[in-house]
Parts: structure tokens; C-alpha cells; sequence
């Protein structure tokens, strides 16, 4: 373990909501403050498999948690830019990436990691 490791800061998981309320293929927002990051979308794709991003396309800043999914990947709702929901990139030809977040589901609760710098 190195010193950075020892001395950086905790990760607080904050609890969204129940696996169930998401819809298959849909998303939850968390509401945050700009100053704090920003909203966090989070998405449950095909098989439960649940991701976080910043709700902000990386292209105009469309909502992507208003955007189709479809497999691991969202299109946001303004200009049909792809993102992947693991990587938080855009598909090419475009550029760009969103924050992602860590995601755990636990007893199905649905929690997202934010540091410090996010809290």
C-alpha cells in the first residue's frame, strides 16, 4: 500500500433507491447541487447490471438519464450522441467522456460511490 493509498479520503455510498425502481432499460437520478458535481444518472441496463454517470452528455449537456438504453450504452435525448455507461465515453466518431461512478447493489438497494470532492 503507498501513502496516497493510506491517506485517501473515504468513499461514502449514498443509497439511490431499490433495484426495482428502475426501470429494465431505464433511469434514477440523484439530485445534486452543480457546486457538488452535478445530478448522477443511474441506469439499469439488460440484466440487472446497474451503471452511474454524470447526467451531462458530454456533447451539449443533455439530461442522458432522459435518453434511450440499449445494451450498455445510452443516446442522449438532444443530438442521438451514444455513451458507454461502463467507460463514461462517447462511441466514435464523437469525443468525449462523462464521470462515472461506482455502482453496488447490495440485498437489492441500489448505492453510488462518491468521494469527498463529490459529497
Amino acid at each position: 500500500m503507498t501513502v496516497a493509498t493510506m491517506n485517501a479520503p473515504p468513499i461514502a455510498f449514498v443509497t439511490v433507491c431499490r433495484l426495482t425502481d428502475i426501470p429494465v432499460l431505464g433511469a434514477r437520478v440523484l439530485e445534486r447541487a452543480e457546486a457538488a458535481g452535478g445530478n448522477v444518472a443511474v441506469f439499469r441496463a439488460a440484466g440487472d447490471r446497474v451503471f452511474a454517470v454524470r447526467d451531462r452528455c458530454p456533447h451539449k449537456g443533455g439530461p442522458l438519464s432522459q435518453g434511450i438504453v440499449f445494451g450498455e450504452r445510452v443516446a442522449c435525448p438532444l443530438h442521438n450522441w451514444t455513451v458507454d455507461l461502463g467507460s463514461g465515453c462517447a462511441a466514435s466518431p464523437d469525443e468525449g467522456c462523462v464521470k462515472t461512478y461506482v455502482v453496488r447493489v447490495e440485498q437489492g438497494m441500489v448505492a453510488v460511490a462518491l468521494d469527498d470532492g463529490d459529497a
